[in-house]
């Protein structure tokens, strides 16, 4: 079996990421099924911070975005993570877990403040992300919305994920 390799995105990488996206969202009752959209649309943008793919023999088989937030107090520096993507048939597999540390390497060397993200706590907690009463995202369950801090004091405020989270096509 090839080593796995996780690299920056490239412009050849879209349909690739894309597919994958679709894929590992499909079966997802959580899920609005537009997450390929928002990362096309915050591609589009420019605000694909930090765009990962893991790729295995020259195949795409995970992928994670992270994208700059606003929180309402300014605070500065913080970014989200998602979506986070991995083939249904390789889930279970550890490439979430070495997306998820990349990304979070990346963010540190980008002297990012911290990080917040939407999921199963179960599953984040164990990367550090834990439920920070200050920070809310309106509209969610705040036991799911997640936050790891990297340097500074913890913001206080709402949330605001770039427009593109609001794309359906």
């Amino acid at each position: 079996m090839m080593p796995l390799t996780l690299r920056p995105e490239t412009p050849a990488d879209s349909a690739a990421i894309e597919h994958v996206t679709v894929a590992a969202f499909k079966n997802a009752t959580h899920a609005a099924h537009t997450e390929q959209f928002i990362i096309n649309a915050l591609r589009r943008a420019g605000m694909l911070t930090v765009s990962l793919v893991a790729e295995d023999g020259g195949t795409i088989v995970g992928h994670v975005a992270i994208s700059p937030v606003s929180i309402s107090s300014g605070a500065s520096g913080w970014y989200g993570l998602g979506p986070i993507s991995v083939l249904p048939e390789r889930q279970g597999q550890s490439i979430g877990a070495r997306l998820m540390n990349a990304a979070m390497a990346a963010l540190k060397d980008l002297g990012a403040a911290g990080c917040v993200l939407l999921g199963d706590p179960a599953f984040y907690s164990r990367f550090g992300f834990q439920p920070q009463p200050g920070l809310v995202l309106p509209g969610m369950p705040p036991e799911y919305f997640l936050a790891l801090r990297f340097h500074g004091d913890w913001p206080v405020g709402t949330v605001t994920y770039h427009d593109a989270f609001n794309a359906t096509s």
